[in-house]
């Protein structure tokens, strides 16, 4: 397995079906805090939780609509969209990293000025676009305590309006920040190919013609396309992979990639 720059902060993206379940988040922290244990590494979760969004949408008799893999967030959405990602899927995994032993740290984007946002331009309403910031005060938590960053994927632009940021682009925001390592983890062991196996390594050619055969689409295109984009501002791979195999985490905290690694 190649080695990636275990000096580097690593970035944790997760969302999708972990955040659904206790039972999933105790594995998940629980693993992640005998990996931090054993292999000592300065790491920030990122997430997003579209179960949440789905759920109080639906609650409230509201139209979930998607495009090109990104949610639809119309203006009159966007605050309890806000509520759901940064109030409850927030402190729910703060929650369960506590039940871990963590002592976690509730952010969202904008907090100290983290991530630039702007305007998708997508003609997808209230969404957000999301670029490197002001490192400062996660340096602060990282370099000053022992706690557990858990970023949630709102932010505000400087105008101040609240937009939603898909999880996967605003990982990679930090991660770019940080020039730490990026691991995008999901319900799925890594990216497939026709066959449902995952691919070891990727790269912009081989993803480009999986998009154009179908086999890479909606979600998973976002976040290979994000991927390759933090690839070739890092210079070095991205690993994108399931938080379901919790001996992967132990192989991140290592210093290794797991499930495919997407390379430029």
């Amino acid at each position: 397995m190649a080695v990636i720059n275990e000096k580097a902060p690593l970035v944790i993206k997760v969302g999708g079906a972990l955040l659904k379940s206790t039972e999933s988040l105790d594995l998940f922290f629980g693993a992640l805090r005998r990996a931090l244990s054993a292999f000592p590494r300065k790491t920030v979760i990122v997430h997003g939780g579209g179960c949440f969004v789905d759920n109080l949408m639906k609650l409230l008799g509201r139209a979930t609509v998607k495009k090109h893999g990104l949610r639809v967030t119309p203006e009159e959405d966007i605050p309890y969209i806000a509520g759901a990602l940064a109030g409850t899927a927030n402190k729910i995994l703060m929650a369960r990293a506590v039940a871990a032993g963590f002592s976690p740290a509730g952010l969202s984007l904008s907090d100290g000025g983290l991530c630039e946002i702007a305007e998708s331009g997508m003609d997808l309403g209230a969404v957000g676009e999301a670029a490197p910031g002001n490192p400062a005060l996660l340096n602060l938590i990282l370099n000053g305590s022992d706690c557990l960053p858990l970023i949630s994927s709102i932010g505000i632009t400087p105008d101040g309006r609240l937009m939603n940021v898909n999880a996967d682009d605003a990982a990679m925001a930090v991660a770019e920040m940080l020039s730490g390592d990026l691991a995008l983890l999901s319900d799925v062991p890594g990216i497939l190919d026709a066959d449902g196996k995952v691919i070891p390594e990727i790269t912009a050619d081989g993803a480009d013609s999986l998009v154009k055969s179908n086999v890479i689409s909606g979600g998973m295109e976002v976040k290979v396309r994000s991927a390759l984009k933090v690839a070739e501002s890092l210079g070095r791979p991205v690993s994108v992979a399931g938080w379901k195999d919790t001996d992967g985490l132990l192989k991140l905290a290592a210093g290794e990639y797991i499930g495919t690694a997407v390379k430029m």
